[in-house]
């Protein structure tokens, strides 16, 4: 079932085109990512969405309503990106106020044991953490119980480890029946997290698809790196069908190629009793395919 139908979003700000051309739609029970480089038009187009900004054209409908429709301020649960509260406003606080605002709310004090909040109820919002504030965050947008949540960079300042913590939390919010819009520029994010991904560039989509079927579209290529144990000729590898090309880097080896690369190199080294220390395989990313459509790296940008 389509929960989500974005067609051909426009909007623009003065002389300035923030989404051209914008088309995509999101099943049910999806965590869908909207990817793109700095201005791309990432938020313009969520906005839109959640019935925060009124398209110039084109048509959106959530759950088969206009998002101007009163109805979906129950169905819809939005985190943005700039989201504050109150610096002395605890975090009990703020989920039993937002709880008053729903005829059918989630148990607020269920939902915050289950987000790991249940110790900082009585921590005011300025004392949290930004891992802590991005779980309430969280909390407040499924408070009313949504069909759909709506995370606009949701990990953007937040440590590694607070990152993979809150990734955990958006699986388990999927896994509650709800439909997840996740947009970010993290790749890591979206390659882990979703299940397709559109790329916005200059407020149009330039690709839509699975992140394995992006990755797929910009390269088969993989790269082999390792140390040799002892001093090795080039061609013994680069004499295999499935290496294209052997590269130096002080005592390091960089083997480019296709197909069964690793078990073809592991192979003739260990026929060779060379051992292969150090030894790190990569493929293409997310990265890759962001940088071959948008001509730039993902890494640093913020929506």
């Amino acid at each position: 079932m389509t929960v989500i139908n974005v067609d051909r979003l426009r909007k623009r700000y003065g002389d300035t085109v923030a989404v051209s051309d914008v088309s995509f739609t999101v099943e049910r029970g999806e965590i869908f990512g909207i990817l793109g480089p700095n201005g791309a038009g990432k938020t313009t187009t969520v906005e839109s969405i959640a019935g925060l900004r009124a398209p110039d054209g084109g048509t959106i409908t959530v759950l088969d309503r206009d998002p101007g429709d009163p109805e979906l301020r129950r169905l819809v649960g939005v985190q943005l990106q700039e989201s504050q509260l109150p610096e002395k406003m605890t975090a009990g606080e703020a989920l039993e106020l937002y709880s008053a605002f729903y005829s059918e709310p989630a148990d607020w004090r269920r939902l915050a044991d289950e987000l790991g909040l249940a110790g900082k109820l009585t921590t005011r919002f300025g004392k949290l953490s930004g891992g802590q504030k991005q779980r309430l965050s969280i909390a407040l947008a499924l408070i009313g119980n949504p069909a759909v949540a709506i995370l606009d960079e949701l990990t953007t300042g937040l440590d590694p480890q607070a990152r993979r913590d809150t990734w955990d939390l958006v699986e388990s919010i999927r896994d509650r029946g709800v439909t997840v819009l996740l947009v970010t520029h993290f790749m890591e994010e979206a390659e882990r997290l979703c299940d397709r991904v559109a790329l916005i560039d200059a407020g149009t989509v330039v690709a839509l698809d699975t992140p394995a079927g992006l990755i797929a579209g910009v390269s088969a290529e993989q790269r082999i790196r390792f140390r040799p144990s002892v001093p090795l000729d080039d061609t013994l590898l680069t004499g295999l069908t499935e290496v294209r090309e052997v590269r130096r880097h002080g005592t390091q080896l960089e083997v480019i190629g296709e197909g069964n690369l690793l078990h073809a190199v592991t192979a003739t080294l260990a026929a060779h009793q060379i051992i292969a220390n150090d030894l790190r395989v990569e493929q293409a990313s997310l990265d890759d395919a962001f940088v071959r459509l948008t001509g730039r790296a993902a890494t640093g940008e913020h929506s």
